[in-house]
Formats: C-alpha cells, structure tokens, sequence
C-alpha cells in the first residue's frame, strides 16, 4: 500500500546514521550475510524520523543535480520488457535519462521482470541521474493492451468487460493487478484509457474501440469505471496515467501509425471530457497527451505541441498539478513530420514534463536538441526546471527519493527492516519467524518458519537469479534482495 511505503521512506531516512549510534560503529566483525545484526524492539522504534514532504525532498534532489541531470528527468525512454539493450542503456548512462518504460510483450513472468528492473535500477549512479532513480513504467490495461504476461501475472480482460463489473468488483481486481505490477518493480502504469466512443462508432475507431479499450459508451460509464480502475490500481502505490487527453474516442485514424490523424469533434468544453476530469478529482498521478489533431481546439498543431490543450487545458481549465507525459514521440507515424530534437522542444514548450519515446536511439538528439535551447532561452530553462521538478515531486511521492540500501550483501538491520517494511510485518530489524512466514508466502515457498534451501531456492527464483544451492541466506542473493528492495520504495 502506499502508506506502508511512505512509512519505509520515513524509516530509511535516518537509516546510516541509526545504524551506527545503535550498533557502535560499523556492523560487527564485518558481520557477514549469515551474522544477522539484530534490534531491539526500542532501538527499532528509534529508527523513525521528522518526515520530509515531497516537494522539499524534490527540492534537494533538484539542487544537486547539472543542467543535464535535470533535463534528462524529462525523458522516459523505451526498452524491451524481455531485456533493455544497449541504447536503453546508454540513454540513462550518458544522456542521464530518468526513466524508463518497458516496451513490446513479455510472456515469462514477474520474476524475469524483477530482474530486468533490478538490473536497470542500479544504472542510476550519481554521474547518470544523482543517484535519482528511473521511474519504470508499462502499459497494463487489459486484454489486448498487457506488456507483462506469464507466470506472477493474471489475466486482465479488456477495458470493455471490465466497464461491466461492479465498482467495487472492478477496484479490488485492479488492486490486485496493481500489486502484481508493483512487485516486479514497475512504478507507473499508463492506464487506464479514458477515451470515450459511442457504440456505434467503435468498429470504425481503430485506436480505442477496435481494441476494445474503452470502458464504456457514455462519458458517464467511462468516468466511473476508469476511476474504478484508477483507485485499486494506486492503492497498491503505482503511479496511474489517463490517456489520451483530450481523447482519441472520434477519430478513425491510430496515431502510431498514421499522420495527421484529425478529430473534428471535440470541444475544451467536451461531454467527453468528464472521464479525465473525474480522473484529477481522484487523485490523478500523470496525463498522457494524445498526438492527433483537434481541428476545434487547435488546428495547426497536434495536441502534444499546443499550449492551448497542455497549459489551457490540462493546467487551468481541469487544474491538473501533476505530470503531464507525451504519447510516444519516438516511432509514432503522427509526429514524424518533426525531427526527434524538434519534438521534444516542442512538447516541453507546451507546458508538458515528460517525453516518451519508446525508440532510444533518438534519445541523444532530443536531449541535445533541449539542452541547446535552454542555453539561449531562459523561459524555456524555466519550463525545463518546473517539469523536472514536478517529476522529482511524483517520485518523492511514491518514494523513491528515500535513502537507499546499499547492495553490500549483508543481510542487517537496515535491511531486514525494509524487507518487513515490504512484507507488510513490524519492522524489528530481527529476522524473526513472522518475517520469515510472510517472506516464504511472499515467495512462493512452505510458510513453515524455517528458512532453509527451499525458501533459498524460492526466493532465488523470485529474485529472477538462478539457484545456486545455498543453504541458507548468502551474499549474492541478499545483495540481489537488496537491489530488488530498492524497486520497492
């Protein structure tokens, strides 16, 4: 839950220095994997500290990072959801990207995509983002619209079957997908879609209705049930995304794959747009911006480079404070008339923070593109700064500005107490049996008590790590547990 989360923040926040004040110093002896550091019950509650709110903690992330830190958190960058490449890679690394979005199909499972955020996690070093971590996202809507499949992951229908549930039936289901999600490592989903189209107009509307993406007919259902959907989904701590403002309901064209796709109908004073309204009331994280035109609105432009639809729109007529993100300006047929520098500029000039692309390869010339603007252009560094500081205030959020574990392997108090902090346990700093029970649970394993080579093996397999044998706790897979913990802030 996110509350469960934002507590670990609190505890992790005066982590290094609690740690040595209660043990003396460095861990004993150089405690090994298998020397498990206890605490007290009392020193345990010593363990809490004065809380930072977002924005302060946003903030001081801000402050120490270069300009290119700063414009690289404008921009999520695709890799495959069955392993990020090298251009992935190099994005985060060199061009300081800030996050990530995992692209195309996976079938194998929660446990190979734990390993595959693990792994991209600990490529924000303080040279990349300051030591900021990506925000993982995927698209997990349902029926034909799931990045994640395979074992760890159940079975999502499509928007429209979902619309005929229950609120409540609809919510539980979506906490329960959300959590799935969450655990392997993902931080936002780009869901739900809140795109309306009439009953009989969806055959002929390939982006939403011939994929049955819609949650209903009438902006009313898709309201309700989107935001159905919306709550379970954020209960479990991920971030929620409405798409795709101010709506591809009314159009026959897919912007992936066509340009100048063109809505003649929309209005800013829309029925239509009651959904995405509706969505900002229940606590709305990111807004993706669609890519086609909207000839009553703003003609020359496709929405994602108007002010009119992000700043007149999103920001003032539905008073949305949260981040606004692009539809993909990487392959999509809709933007190509653009260069990949030009897009970006673009977007970002438009009052939007975050640039999807889910092709990395024009990563290099968007972020030049941007940071040469900024150099000359200081109403366009103060857009750059504003967005990058909206990003840092959603992750702070959601917890992922907290002081980190450090991946030494050693299975200690520090580490022992955000794994009860994960687990849902009080968080002691002892392994004791109720964390063991609730870790052989979470893992998959007999929850006996006893951690031996099953619950190893168990969590091995969990971590996406091969089993090595081991016996009990040893320093490749704590250090991995530790990784995995990080994704879970």
């Amino acid at each position: 839950m996110v509350s469960s989360r934002r507590s670990l923040v609190g505890m992790l926040a005066c982590a290094a220095g609690a740690a040595l004040a209660l043990s003396g110093g460095p861990l004993p002896g150089g405690a090994g994997p298998t020397e498990v550091v206890t605490l007290s019950p009392s020193q345990a509650v010593s363990l809490v500290t004065v809380a930072v709110s977002p924005a302060q903690a946003a903030q001081a992330a801000f402050s120490r990072m270069t300009e290119a830190q700063r414009v690289g958190q404008l921009f999520m960058v695709g890799g495959p959801a069955t392993g990020i490449g090298s251009a992935t890679v190099t994005a985060v690394s060199r061009y300081h990207v800030g996050n990530l979005i995992l692209t195309g199909r996976t079938y194998t499972g929660s446990s190979a995509v734990r390993a595959i955020t693990s792994a991209a996690d600990a490529l924000t070093t303080g040279a990349a983002t300051a030591g900021v971590p990506l925000f993982v996202a995927t698209d997990q809507e349902g029926g034909y619209v799931r990045v994640l499949q395979g074992p760890g992951f159940s079975w999502m229908p499509t928007a429209l079957t979902q619309g005929t549930w229950s609120d409540s039936l609809l919510t539980a289901r979506a906490a329960t997908w959300g959590s799935e999600v969450r655990w392997s490592g993902v931080d936002v989903n780009l869901a739900p879609v809140l795109d309306t189209v009439s009953q009989s107009f969806a055959a002929s509307n390939a982006p939403i209705g011939r994929y049955q993406r819609e949650y209903g007919y009438t902006p009313t259902v898709v309201a309700d049930k989107g935001t159905s959907f919306l709550r379970g989904m954020r209960s479990t701590g991920l971030a929620v995304t409405a798409k795709h403002f101010p709506g591809l309901g009314r159009v026959t064209g897919n912007t992936d794959v066509t340009a100048r796709v063109t809505d003649t109908v929309t209005t800013r004073t829309s029925a239509d747009l009651l959904p995405f309204r509706s969505a900002v009331a229940s606590g709305l994280d990111l807004m993706m911006v669609s890519s086609a035109y909207y000839s009553r609105i703003d003609a020359s432009r496709p929405a994602v480079f108007s002010p009119t639809v992000v700043t007149t729109m999103i920001r003032g007529d539905l008073r949305f404070a949260g981040v606004v993100v692009s539809d993909d300006l990487g392959n999509a047929a809709a933007v190509q008339a653009w260069s990949p520098g030009a897009r970006a500029v673009d977007f970002i000039a438009a009052g939007g923070d975050l640039v999807l692309t889910v092709n990395p390869t024009v990563v290099p010339a968007m972020v030049g593109a941007v940071i040469a603007r900024v150099a000359w252009d200081a109403s366009f560094r103060a857009k750059v700064d504003a967005a990058a500081l909206r990003v840092l205030t959603l992750k702070a959020a959601h917890g992922l500005l907290a002081p980190r574990l450090a991946t030494d392997g050693i299975l200690g108090p520090l580490t022992v107490s955000a794994l009860q902090g994960w687990l849902g346990v009080p968080r002691t700093g002892r392994l004791d049996t109720t964390t063991v029970v609730r870790l052989q649970s979470r893992v998959g394993t007999v929850p006996d008590g006893a951690w031996g080579p099953a619950s190893m093996a168990a969590l091995q397999s969990y971590l996406g790590t091969y089993r090595d044998g081991a016996r009990t706790w040893n320093t490749r897979t704590v250090a991995l547990l530790q990784r995995y913990l990080n994704t879970q802030l």
